[in-house]
Formats: C-alpha cells, sequence, structure tokens
C-alpha cells in the first residue's frame, strides 16, 4: 500500500472509525477487540420495557492510543448507539450524515483561513464499519438505505455481525446475496481498489483477496481462555469454541490488520482526494462560489491531462471487450465441436448397436 512518510511515522498517526448498526449486533465487543482493552462497557438488553422506548442516535467519538507495527497510532472510535431502533429511522441517517459533513465543514473552513489555526485537528470520519445482521437472507432496507446515502460520504465497510450464528455453507451463500445486492442497488462501499499499471503484483493480489472476502464475518468476544497452552480470544459452546483472531474461524483479524495498518493509508487519502473534494465542490457550487483559477495555465494543463487519462481508460476498456468477445466465441466454436463429437459418437453407438 501507500508508503507511509517518515514524518508522520516519527509523530505517529491519526485515523478515525465510526461504527454503525443495530443495538445487539456486537459493535461494543467488537471494539473492544480491535483496540484490546475495554473501551466500552457492555451494554444491558434484558430490560423489556426499554426495548418498546424509542431511542435518538448519540454520537459518541473516543480517542484510544495504539501501536500498530511499532507505529505509534491515535485511534478515534466513533459509536452510534440507538442506530436503527426505531420504526422510523429517518432521523437516525440524518444525524449520522450530518456529523461526517459537519467534519467536512470544519475543514473546508479552515483551509479557506489566511491564518490557518496551528492547533487544527482534523476529525473526517475514515471508515464507517456497519454491521449487517446474520438473517441469512439477504439485505434489508434499512441496510440498503443507509449504506446508498452514505456511501459517497465515507469509506463504508460491511460486515455480517455474530457470524458464528451461521453454518460455514449458510455464510457462503449469505455473503454471495449481500455482495449480490450492492451491485444491484448499486451501493458504493469501499472495495479494495487499485490501479493495475500503478500498483505492484503483491498489492494487487492482497487486495483481490480482502475484496473476495466481503461483507468481512466478525465474531467478537473479550473471553479469554487457555487452549492448547496458548491464550486466546474466542466465543465458547458446548459443541467447541470460535477463535476470533483465527483467520479459518471468522475475518475479524484480517480486518483488523487491514484498518490499523495496510489499508489505514488509502482510507485516508481517500477521504481526502475524493470523498471530501466531491463534497467540498457540491458545496461550495450550492454556494454560488466561482472557481476563479479555473482558467490559469496549470489548471488546463490538469484538464489536458484528465482528458488523455479518460481517452486511455476508453481505449483499455475496448481492448478488454474485445478479449471477452474473444474468448466468447472460442467458448462458443468448442461447445459446439463438442456437440458434434457427442452426436457423432452416439451415432456410432447406434450403429453398433
Amino acid at each position: 500500500m501507500a508508503v507511509i512518510r517518515r514524518k508522520n511515522v516519527k509523530k505517529g498517526l491519526s485515523f478515525t472509525l465510526m461504527s454503525v448498526g443495530a443495538s445487539g449486533l456486537g459493535k461494543s465487543t467488537f471494539i473492544n477487540a480491535l483496540c484490546e482493552s475495554a473501551v466500552f462497557d457492555k451494554k444491558d438488553y434484558s430490560n423489556p420495557e426499554q426495548a418498546a422506548v424509542e431511542k435518538t442516535v448519540e454520537i459518541t467519538p473516543i480517542t484510544v492510543d495504539l501501536e500498530e507495527d511499532g507505529i505509534k497510532l491515535s485511534l478515534t472510535i466513533i459509536d452510534t448507539p440507538g442506530f436503527g431502533d426505531n420504526i422510523n429511522n429517518e432521523r437516525c441517517f440524518n444525524d449520522i450524515l450530518n456529523y461526517i459533513e459537519a467534519q467536512y465543514d470544519y475543514v473546508v473552513s479552515e483551509e479557506s483561513r489566511i491564518r490557518r489555526n496551528p492547533k487544527y485537528q482534523d476529525n473526517r470520519v475514515h471508515a464507517c464499519i456497519y454491521f449487517i445482521p446474520p438473517t441469512g437472507h439477504a439485505l434489508r432496507e434499512l441496510d440498503i438505505e443507509f449504506m446508498r446515502r452514505l456511501g459517497s460520504r465515507v469509506n463504508v465497510i460491511p460486515v455480517i455481525a455474530k457470524a458464528d450464528s451461521l453454518s460455514p455453507a449458510e455464510l457462503v451463500d449469505f455473503k454471495k446475496r449481500v455482495m449480490e445486492d450492492i451491485e444491484y442497488y448499486k451501493i458504493p462501499i469501499y472495495n479494495f481498489p487499485y490501479d493495475d499499471e500503478i500498483d505492484d503484483d503483491e498489492t494487487i493480489e492482497e487486495n483481490n483477496e480482502l475484496r473476495a472476502l466481503l461483507p468481512f464475518a466478525v465474531v467478537g468476544s473479550d473471553d479469554e481462555v487457555i487452549i492448547n497452552g496458548r491464550r486466546v480470544r474466542c466465543r465458547q459452546y458446548p459443541w467447541g469454541v470460535v477463535e476470533i483472531d483465527n483467520v479459518k474461524h471468522c475475518d475479524f483479524s484480517k480486518l483488523r490488520y487491514m484498518l490499523l495498518s495496510s489499508h489505514l493509508q488509502d482510507l485516508k487519502e481517500i477521504t481526502h482526494d475524493i470523498l471530501y473534494e466531491q463534497y467540498r465542490t457540491e458545496k461550495l457550487s450550492r454556494e454560488g462560489v466561482v472557481d476563479l483559477d479555473s482558467d490559469l495555465p496549470e489548471n488546463r494543463l490538469k484538464e489536458e491531462q484528465l482528458r488523455r487519462e479518460e481517452e486511455r481508460l476508453r481505449e483499455r476498456e475496448l481492448k478488454v471487450r474485445a478479449e471477452l468477445t474473444a474468448r466468447q466465441n472460442e467458448l462458443l466454436a468448442k461447445e459446439e465441436a463438442l456437440k458434434n463429437l457427442e452426436a457423432k459418437l452416439s451415432s456410432q453407438n447406434n450403429i453398433n448397436n
């Protein structure tokens, strides 16, 4: 992935992660496991009287200092208790979206200052973990609407909560249905993008492997037990244990490494270079701000570069389509030859009989 600059490594990195999902899906347990400490207390859902009380979303940022691969990381976790717990969740959508956009507004305001605040702190949300309940069916309307609304403002990473409630076969099938819904409804998520011409083979292979895991299947637990002389975090059942850090049991460890190490910088760059710039352009356009620098030579040069890049991508797309057509024709020819061979064999069998 992108090389972390020496200066950033020396002073440490900052990263903001939002956690969204209905109550009881294990968000707090996931965050505790992610940070390897008790960031959030366990919530009590045993009181049935509280279930009927309409709730509002509480945006709760908490900063945790970590160290990953020898690099100091200031991780801000934004919890959103109350999301999806009401019949009408329109206000929940707006509260979360308004919070994300408010952080962008702060950056827009800071960038327009003649003298910027030296103590300015960037609180933009770099990734949103969205917890999907393990229904085994498909995405709910709530899931679809939320991810569609926020996909243009933040890197949405869908995960299946409490994945150990599904059998391996059910989990594979559910993942497939979720991704089919995401594609059908054109839901923008973070899908580990890469460039064939710029990125190396190792990066491309890693991104393809992670993309194939979407949505990540996670299992959370604060409990530790000794198994074969080693201490592991797991969920215990009469039939055995589910180790949350075991890649054969769930995707938690790969998701954690991706968030806090391998793809952290990429998530930050996409937030700044694409999502924030898109929001900034929309905001200034609504306010009637004219870009006075649009006719400067350097901007004309950028436009020409963009035009050439678009032409290159179009040519590449045509080439890929031509290759696909050729392969399809080749497959059709092979199928026709196979049919002829089968017919010939069948005819010979009839003669022999």
